[in-house]
């Protein structure tokens, strides 16, 4: 399947399989009459592209985390502490909204309690 047929059927936006094969990762993606070739392991791999992405994975960080992952299961390690630290990053940045919707709850509450006394 070409660029444009990955594209569409997948809802991959063109910039990012034109990422993907910059990054050189698209080893069973073979050029046939000027347009690039996707085969299944190709479109595995871009929907974990898409899934890093979704999780707020940088473009660098997909890279390398891509590069690791053709790399093999000698890069489980490395992958799984990428992983570890975007879960960490992402439980932080919940416990910091959490405090925030608390003290907007209590500004409120005060207000609504305010009200009820009047």
């Amino acid at each position: 399947m070409t660029i444009y047929e990955a594209s569409e059927r997948y809802n991959i936006p063109l910039e990012i399989l034109r990422e993907y094969e910059s990054w050189g990762l698209c080893g069973a993606v073979k050029k046939v009459m000027g347009a690039w070739q996707y085969d299944d392991t190709d479109i595995e791999r871009l929907s974990l592209i898409m899934t890093l992405h979704d999780i707020g994975f940088a473009t660098d960080e997909i890279e390398n985390y891509m590069k690791l992952l053709v790399e093999g299961k000698d890069s489980d390690t490395a992958r799984l502490q990428m992983l570890n630290q975007k879960r960490s990053n992402m439980l932080d940045e919940i416990h910091f909204r959490e405090k925030q919707l608390d003290r907007l709850n209590y500004l409120r509450y005060e207000i609504q309690k305010n009200n009820k006394a009047k």
